[in-house]
């Protein structure tokens, strides 16, 4: 019978110490094809992909606990050298994304903003019915434009983009097009004020339909 790789199912984590005696069968550590490790392990001969790398991991070791995503954000970007930072910004979160700018400001950064109504392009251009839109097509409702915000930063030359608060899908265009690296410090989610792992904390109880099959389609 074939074994289905993958940590699913995993409740010993011993890839985390290197304990191999208790990989369990389904392990991709234990598993996994050589030439996938290797094409990895390769990446990091990589000069950038090791300076991130490299600098993530001792800003875990430093500040584990001890910062917020916001001034690790701010950290990183600046041992890496990143002077020019991008915020692709939900227009729901204009607020939190100028609080974020200033504190980019203040420490020595540059920071350029877009938000995701750029451009004003109606949701028609993307073939949206007017019974699909929340105005129900009553006047014009301007489409999320991440491929746009995305190409905005490209042209600004920006050295790392931080997105805040874009839509499912609409985050995936912009890291898509972006030239730059990227990272998020806000996750939309619109019901459980942009946390949603609680979804996940409490799918025994409160959100436990996130494990029935009554999901929308």
């Amino acid at each position: 019978m074939e074994i289905n790789i993958g940590c699913v199912n995993c409740g010993v984590k011993a890839c985390e110490h290197k304990t191999e005696e208790k990989y369990p069968p389904f392990c991709p550590t234990k598993n996994m094809d050589n030439t996938v490790f290797n094409k990895a392990d390769n990446a990091y001969e990589n000069d950038e992909d090791l300076k991130i790398a490299y600098t993530s991991a001792v800003l875990e070791g430093q500040f584990y606990g001890k910062l917020t995503r916001a001034e690790e954000i701010i950290v990183f970007a600046k041992r890496m050298g990143y002077k020019k930072i991008g915020i692709a910004n939900c227009v729901g979160l204009l607020s939190e994304a100028r609080i974020f700018a200033k504190a980019l400001e203040k420490n020595g950064l540059e920071p350029v903003m877009v938000s995701c109504k750029v451009g004003a392009v109606d949701k028609s251009r993307i073939g949206v019915e007017n019974e699909n839109k929340l105005n129900k097509g009553c006047e014009h409702e301007s489409m999320c434009n991440p491929i746009l915000q995305a190409e905005f930063m490209n042209s600004q030359n920006t050295d790392m983009n931080v997105i805040i608060g874009l839509c499912v899908g609409h985050d995936s265009l912009f890291i898509k097009h972006s030239d730059a690296i990227i990272t998020t410090l806000v996750t939309k989610d619109r019901v459980l004020a942009h946390n949603p792992v609680a979804a996940l904390y409490t799918s025994s109880s409160y959100y436990k339909r996130i494990l029935e099959d009554n999901v929308p389609e």
